[in-house]
Order: C-alpha cells, then sequence, then structure tokens
C-alpha cells in the first residue's frame, strides 16, 4: 500500500466520494473535490510565485476552512506549513518568524497589525474580511494537478513547542510522521476506538497552531470523514456544535469537558449520535470523568503525545475508564500498535518495570528534527530513533504507562503548554522583582494556574497587578501568572537549584482558593 501524504488523501477521496462534505466552517462548506481543486489552485499560485520545495510559509490567523485547503495547497508543491500561533504576544510571533523565515504569509486581518515591517517574506496576504486578497488569488490560480509526487519523508508541517529555556522549537514534521502511524495501525488492526469511517462528523476545535488541532483536522481527512471547523476554542460553544452537527467523534480538554456537560440542556439531550470523546492535555478529576459518562453515554479515549510525536501515541481505551478498571483508571494508557516505549534514567539505561524515570518513544510518528536546532535535535533523538519525551512515568506488568511528574517542570493551563522558565523571564525584568519561581497550582476551571513566587527588591512594593500587567506586555495572557505570592527568599537545594516541588506544595492550597 503506498503511503498518505497530504496531496494524496485528498485525491484519494475526490475520486471515492468528491461530493461527500469535507469541511464545514461558520456558514460555507467544501466538498472533497472543491477542496482538491482550491488545493491545486493555491500550489499553482505559491510555484508561480516563486515558492520550492522546502520554503516555509506561514498562516497567521485562527482556524479556518483557508487554512486547510492553504495547508494542502502548500505540500503539494513541497512548501513546509508553519501556522503561527495568535495568541501569542507580538515580540514572540517576531521571534517565530525571524526563525523560519517563511517565504509567504497569509494572515487575518485582525493580527495583520502584529506583523514586523519586514518578515522577509516575498509576498504577505490578507484572508478574509472587506479587503480579502487571499480567495481572489487563489481564483486567479490554474486548478490543474501540479503533478509533483511528495516523497513521504519530506517536511510538512513546522510546530512550534517552548522549551524549558523558554526559546521556541520548531518541530518538523513529515508526511510519514502525520500518517504513518495510522496507516501503520490500520494494517497492524485497529482498535474499535480508532476506526473512524466516511459518516463520522468530527468536531476541529483546538488552535491549528498545536498538533491537536491540525493533526486533529488532518485525522478526520485521511478518512475521508466531514469536519466541523470553529474559528476559535470556546468551551462554552462547544455544547451547541455537538448537537447542531450531531458530531461523532470530539477531542477537548477536560475544561470544555467540564463546560459542556454542566450547560443547562445537558441532561434534556440524547446525545446517542455521539461516538467518542477523546480528552488530554491535563488529567480528568474522577468525579467529571463519571459525570461526563453518565450525560453523554459515550466512549472516553484518553491521549498522551506531544508535538514531537506528531500528536498521540499511548491512548485509555474506554474498557479502561469507570469504575471497574481499577488502577488502569490511573494511567494515560498503551502504546498504540506501532509505539515503542522505553522508561530511561539520565544514561540513557532502560528502567525496569515499575521503575521511574524518563519517557522515551519510537515510532514513524517521531518529528525530523527541530529547525535549524541540530544540539537540541541530538539531545533528544539519539542515534537509533529514541525520543526522549521530557516527561517523568513509569511502565505497569500490563504495559500501561504511567505519568510521575514533567521532567521539564511544564505547566498545562486549559490546555495550553505553559513553561515556566519562559514566564519567569518575563517577570524577572520588572524593577521591583529580585528573584521569582514559578510553578502550576491546582485550578478547579483550568487545570493548573501559573503562579508566580516573588522575592522584592529592598523597599519594593509589593503590587501583583502590576507585576501581572507587566507580564502580560511581554509574553502571551495565557502563559502570564494569574496570581503572585510574596516570599522573602526561595527555597534551593546545596546547589542552588530552586525546589519547585516544595513550592508547589506549599502553595497548592492557595492556588485553589484563589480560582474560586
Amino acid at each position: 500500500m503506498t503511503e498518505a501524504t497530504l496531496g494524496s488523501i485528498l485525491l484519494r477521496h475526490t475520486t471515492r466520494r468528491g461530493d461527500k462534505v469535507a469541511l464545514r466552517f461558520q456558514e460555507s462548506s467544501c466538498t472533497y473535490a472543491e477542496l482538491e481543486r482550491r488545493a491545486c489552485q493555491i500550489a499553482n499560485g505559491l510555484q508561480a510565485g516563486g515558492i520550492r520545495s522546502g520554503d516555509r510559509v506561514a498562516w497567521l490567523g485562527k482556524n479556518s476552512l483557508s487554512y486547510f485547503e492553504y495547508l494542502v495547497g502548500a505540500a503539494k508543491v513541497g512548501a513546509v506549513m508553519v501556522p503561527i500561533n495568535w495568541r501569542l504576544a507580538p515580540p514572540e510571533i517576531e521571534f517565530l518568524l525571524e526563525d523560519c523565515r517563511p517565504a509567504w504569509v497569509v494572515v487575518e486581518p485582525e493580527f495583520a497589525a502584529v506583523l514586523p515591517k519586514a518578515t522577509g517574506a516575498r509576498r504577505t496576504l490578507r484572508a478574509g474580511g472587506d479587503a480579502d486578497e487571499y480567495t481572489p488569488w487563489r481564483e486567479e490560480q490554474s486548478a490543474r494537478d501540479p503533478g509533483r509526487v511528495a516523497e513521504v519523508t519530506e517536511p510538512a508541517l513546522q510546530l512550534y513547542t517552548s522549551g524549558t529555556t523558554g526559546r521556541p522549537k520548531g518541530a518538523v514534521l513529515t508526511h510519514r510522521s502525520l500518517f504513518g502511524l495510522r496507516e501503520d495501525i490500520a494494517r497492524l488492526g485497529e482498535p474499535d476506538w480508532y476506526r473512524w469511517t466516511a459518516d463520522d462528523v468530527s468536531l476541529i476545535a483546538m488552535p491549528v497552531a498545536h498538533i491537536s488541532g491540525t493533526g486533529w483536522g488532518l485525522w478526520t481527512l485521511h478518512y475521508g470523514a466531514t469536519g466541523i471547523i470553529t474559528r476559535e476554542f470556546d468551551p462554552h460553544a462547544i455544547f451547541d456544535l455537538l448537537t447542531r452537527h450531531r458530531v461523532t467523534k470530539v477531542m477537548m480538554v477536560p475544561t470544555a469537558m467540564q463546560i459542556a456537560v454542566r450547560h443547562p440542556g445537558s441532561r434534556q439531550t440524547d446525545f446517542s449520535f455521539l461516538r467518542y470523546i477523546y480528552y488530554g492535555g491535563s488529567p480528568i478529576p474522577p468525579d467529571l470523568q463519571q459525570e461526563c459518562m453518565a450525560v453523554f453515554g459515550c466512549g472516553f479515549v484518553q491521549m498522551y503525545g506531544m508535538t514531537e510525536t506528531a500528536g498521540t501515541i499511548v491512548a485509555l481505551a474506554p474498557d479502561d475508564h469507570g469504575p471497574g478498571a481499577g488502577s488502569r483508571a490511573g494511567a494515560v494508557g498503551r502504546p498504540l500498535p506501532g509505539v515503542e516505549l522505553r522508561i530511561v534514567d539520565a544514561s540513557g539505561t532502560t528502567m525496569a518495570t515499575g521503575e521511574s524515570g524518563e519517557i522515551a518513544t519510537r515510532s514513524v510518528a517521531n518529528m525530523a528534527e527541530y529547525f535549524n536546532r541540530p544540539d537540541a535535535t541530538a539531545e533528544t533523538i539519539d542515534a537509533k530513533g529514541w525520543l526522549r519525551t521530557g516527561d517523568a512515568g513509569f511502565l505497569d506488568a500490563e504495559g500501561y504507562l504511567h505519568l510521575r511528574d514533567r521532567v521539564k517542570d511544564m505547566i498545562i493551563s486549559g490546555g495550553e503548554n505553559v513553561y515556566p522558565v519562559e514566564v519567569e523571564n518575563a517577570v524577572r525584568g520588572h524593577p521591583a522583582v529580585a528573584d521569582v519561581a514559578v510553578v502550576g497550582v491546582p485550578d478547579d476551571k483550568w487545570g493548573e494556574r501559573v503562579l508566580a513566587v516573588v522575592v522584592l527588591r529592598p523597599d519594593a512594593k509589593a503590587d501583583s497587578a502590576a507585576i501581572i500587567a507587566w507580564a502580560r506586555e511581554r509574553i502571551a495572557a495565557y502563559k502570564a501568572p494569574k496570581s503572585i505570592e510574596f516570599v522573602t527568599e526561595l527555597p534551593r537545594n546545596a546547589s542552588g537549584k530552586v525546589l519547585r516541588r516544595e513550592l508547589r506544595e506549599r502553595f497548592r492550597t492557595q492556588g485553589a482558593q484563589a480560582a474560586r
């Protein structure tokens, strides 16, 4: 069987079900045949504009149908799509554009002002609004297939993921990274919860700058299903979208699950159309899980993965949810067919069953590299293809993976990844701050909230609002501290390292109370 690429999946479904709706967005829809035509037009337009294989092309905007057609069109000429997170602060956006050096940028009007004056791009097009340039440009292009056949090892997507230093890295995903594992699972035998049909309807609600957004959309297209695209992730709208479009499959974070299940109409709605809810990004509280299972009455699948693994590599199946699951309910799941897992120590030695260490994985889903970061790539992927995730955990005797802690101290708030060092760098520049450590503390709504523990300079005034505002000017709002605790000194070990675990424990109760 020929391995799938971004271009080949559309050709496959255009031949089999060209009149079927592939994507719906707001009041518009697009069939597989129309999506293929648009992708070809974009490919020809990019080619005419000098775009060649390996060039980066960027998207700065929210979720839309235009993004997905642009993504596939770029892949048809070998270009690599780089979606930029619109929630980032202007300096962060500028850094990403400087790092990837896109040859072409498509930007939605509301974000045009945050683009740096010089992006290095040959052309910038506005998409949408009264001054829409993108659609007329696309419609001027030929709809013929450009005829280029992509290699599965070619890069197709570059997603940025922050590291513990706060310096974002571009994870380069190939066509094989995006589709190879799905092809392997089909060959090795799909579990029921993994199986899709062309009759499925999925909700594409997560941001496309995340693997959970673009990856879920590509998963939908891979199986010839119909995707309902939401412009941005709005947990309050999830309930209405599920019922209006009779969605069969949805991926969401526990925060959204809580809001949807507590919608005033949830107890009076027949959710028999909903087959599975896939969730991840943060643990789900047992009481919320039981409430969702009772109300929605569908299968639940917990998913674990990361940008560098093109998304899910471990899953907790529906049978492992509920009161009868025992210790399995505390696990994140078992590796998907075709995925290898090891638990290793600092030297890379494999740990015994039940012993904690860093999670390492190997599969066709692994990224190719960090863009222009050979040292970081070598630190993450060894010569045998094992990728170190930075997460700590252990494997039990049945092969279930249990997470222990985050090796890199990452905070997950509302499904967004926040790295403490990045926040600390923003806070530390405030003239009143002598020292700072950032940790995540429990939050009833967001899973975790960002707490900054601050040591003030002599004679400085304790002004939480001013420090938070300072941080929000320099980093995205979701990364900025939600609260500040002032201390006379930070706890450190003998080598001077801040004891984050001690801070998390000390302020755990305050964090939960502050959320209420």
